[in-house]
Formats: structure tokens, C-alpha cells, sequence
């Protein structure tokens, strides 16, 4: 008798989540892209506030999802929370155009990322709960893609919004409200929970000692060396900013995170293919040196030529990079853990780009642009240094 094959077909929950990612993206980017510039142009703030905010954000991101990664451990109800953060997103995101000062900026950017980490653990454990095991890695690089494809086409958008309504950000910062409900409303509609394991479910305390001793080294591995990669790879807000400092113009700074992320969407789906078929800590190598690489670009190469340069890099480090740092999370994690070790691992690495963006900052405004590029770069190498280890320790999956 023939003897069935698994299927090579990914399940429809996890397209759905990569559109909702992309349509919550087309509306964050859209606002970030032309941020860094309102704030330090309309609203007056230097360049180390804005690696502050920055930092802060998404630092507030990794700590909420700690809690809830590890709430959708205990109550089995996923989507349930998924939700919730893309709902909160979705109604923060009309404060933007309505912010007059540097405080309201700071309120919404600190609203708008809670949901982002109510969201994201739950959101990346139900993609592992959903994939089956031999799909893992397609399944997070479809997502990543997805989500960056949100993030080119939103600064694409808010180039056109920029160009048509002559320079009106607050503008742009409106439209951007329609993909924010957009996705909230297709994540309520067309995802659902994947099915809870048979047999009696047992009381679990979230967070607990006994809990996290049940995660693996291999998992601890893997968060080690993501947290000292993320000291590296500051906030893209930076890359914004040295583009203004080269002279681009105000319509045209959204193109930068264009560029990026068109690089980054058009990779990350064919590496998470390609982990499925290899050792997945073979790839990671290359990622890293590839940031080493954007880094050196950005600080030594002169004018335009050296920002595109850069910039594509650095897009192609982020597509090598984060959707298989995922992917090894799901791959070391248990099943009934996952939610917990995504919120380890996105706290830890939030608190280091906190770091990374506050330090990028402050090298700016101390000794200039070219500072902050070289910091990056060192960092990436020490980051490289550790591959080796997290090789060993994932071959044998």
C-alpha cells in the first residue's frame, strides 16, 4: 500500500495571520516612516529623544509579551489575545494625527506597542501550533514576508500621500487608520485557535520556576546570542535619519524603508524554505555578517550610493535573520511552552534594541552618524563570534 504524505500545502489560519500582519504594518509603517522626521523637524525633538521613543516602544512590546505569551500557555485561547492587541493597535492609531507635542507622540507610540506585545507571543505560538513540524520554517518566513511586504508598501504609500497632498503628514497619519481596522477585523473573522491536546488540562502557574526549567538550553542558546545580535540592530528610525543627513527630501525619506523592506520581504519567505531543508544554524552565519556588512556601508561609504547600499544589506540581514531566529524558538521550545519562550525570547530581545537605540542615539549626537554605524558593526561581529555555539547546539534537531 501506498503510504500517505504529509502535506506540502501550508493551512489557511497561517495565510490569514500573514495578512493581518500585513495590513497592521501598512499601518504602522506609514507612520513610522516619516516619525523620526516629525519629531525631530515639526515637533522639535533631538536625535537622542528619538532613539528613546523608539527604544522605549518597542521595549514596552517585549515586556507585555512575556505576560502574554505565557497567559496563552495557561488558558489555550490564542487568537483570543491576538485579537485583542491588534483591536488595541487599531484604536490607537487615530492619536497620531492629533498629537501636537513630543508627549502625546510618546503616549501613543507606548499604547500602540502594548498592543503589539499583547499580540505577538500568542500570534507566533499559534503559527507553531498551526505549522506542521516539516513546514515550520516556511510557515514563519510566509508570515514574516507577509508582515514585510506590509512594511514596504506602507512607506510606498505614504511617499504617494506625501507627494499628492503636499507634505501633509497628519494626513498620511489618517489613512493610515483604514489597514489598522482592517486587520483587526480579518484576525476576528477568518483565524481560529488551533485544537487544545486531548486528555484533562492541568492548572499551570505562568512564569513559574518549575515552568521555566521545562525550557531547554537549546532555547536559552538561542535567545543568548538573538540578545547580543539585537545590541547590533538598532532601530530603523537611524536609517531614516541618515538619509536626511545625506540630503534626500522630505518625500522622498519614506524610500528608504521601501528599499528595505522590499529586500526583506523578498527574502525571508525562501530562507525559511531553505531551513527546512538544512541545518538551520548554517544560515544564521551569513545574516550576521551581512549586518556587519550594511553597518560598514552606511558609516564609510560616501553619499547616496552608500545609503542604498546599506540599506539593501541591512534588508537582506533582517530576511536571513528573523524569521529563523523565530523558527528556532518554535523548533527548542515545547509545545505546551511556546507562548512563554516567544515572550522570553521578545523580552529579552526588546530590552537589547532599548539598548541599541538609546546607545545609537547617543553616538549620533556625540560624535556624529558615522559613530553610530561603527558601534553596529562591532556589536554584529561579537554576535558572529557565538554562531558556532548555537550551530552545535541545533544540528542535531
Amino acid at each position: 500500500m501506498a503510504v500517505p504524505q504529509p502535506s506540502r500545502r501550508l493551512p489557511g489560519g497561517i495565510w490569514a495571520l500573514g495578512f493581518v500582519s500585513m495590513l497592521m504594518d501598512i499601518s504602522s509603517e506609514m507612520i513610522h516612516a516619516l516619525l523620526p522626521v516629525y519629531l525631530v523637524v515639526s515637533l522639535g525633538a533631538s536625535t537622542l529623544a528619538v532613539g528613546l521613543i523608539e527604544g522605549i516602544a518597542e521595549a514596552t512590546a517585549a515586556i507585555t509579551k512575556v505576560f502574554s505569551g505565557a497567559l496563552s500557555d495557561r488558558l489555550g485561547r490564542r487568537k483570543l489575545l491576538a485579537a485583542a492587541g491588534y483591536g488595541l493597535a487599531a484604536f490607537t492609531k487615530p492619536v497620531f494625527p492629533l498629537a501636537g507635542s513630543v508627549g502625546w507622540v510618546v503616549a501613543a507610540r507606548f499604547v500602540d506597542r502594548v498592543g503589539k506585545g499583547i499580540r505577538g507571543a500568542p500570534r507566533d505560538a499559534l503559527i507553531a501550533d498551526l505549522a506542521p513540524p516539516a513546514l515550520r520554517g516556511a510557515a514563519f518566513g510566509l508570515r514574516q514576508s507577509l508582515d514585510t511586504a506590509g512594511a514596504f508598501i506602507g512607506p510606498l504609500l505614504a511617499m504617494v500621500l506625501m507627494a499628492w497632498s503636499g507634505g501633509d503628514i497628519p494626513f498620511v497619519f489618517w489613512v493610515a487608520v483604514v489597514p489598522a481596522f482592517g486587520a483587526f477585523a480579518l484576525i476576528v473573522f477568518a483565524v481560529r485557535d488551533a485544537p487544545r491536546p486531548a486528555g484533562p488540562q492541568h492548572f499551570r502557574q505562568p512564569l513559574s520556576r518549575a515552568e521555566l526549567a521545562r525550557l531547554p538550553r537549546a532555547y536559552w542558546s538561542v535567545v543568548a546570542v538573538s540578545a547580543v545580535f539585537t545590541l547590533a540592530r538598532f532601530s530603523e528610525a537611524f536609517l531614516v535619519l541618515r538619509a536626511q543627513e545625506l540630503g534626500l527630501g522630505l518625500a522622498w525619506v519614506p524610500a528608504v524603508l521601501v528599499a528595505m523592506n522590499v529586500v526583506y520581504s523578498l527574502s525571508s519567505y525562501p530562507v525559511g524554505v531553505l531551513a527546512d531543508r538544512m541545518d538551520r544554524g548554517k544560515l544564521l552565519a551569513p545574516g550576521f555578517a551581512l549586518l556587519v556588512a550594511a553597518d560598514l556601508a552606511l558609516a564609510l561609504v560616501d553619499g547616496l550610493a552608500g545609503l542604498a547600499l546599506g540599506v539593501v544589506l541591512w534588508g537582506l540581514h533582517m530576511g536571513m535573520t528573523q524569521g529563523l531566529l523565530a523558527t528556532l524558538v518554535a523548533d527548542a521550545a515545547p509545545a505546551t511552552l511556546r507562548g512563554t519562550a516567544f515572550g522570553i525570547f521578545n523580552l529579552v530581545s526588546g530590552v537589547a534594541l532599548l539598548a541599541a537605540s538609546v546607545l545609537a542615539g547617543a553616538l549620533w549626537d556625540a560624535w556624529g552618524s558615522q559613530a553610530t554605524f561603527l558601534g553596529g558593526a562591532a556589536l554584529a561581529c561579537l554576535a558572529l563570534a557565538g554562531v558556532p555555539a548555537l550551530h552545535w547546539r541545533s544540528a542535531g534537531r
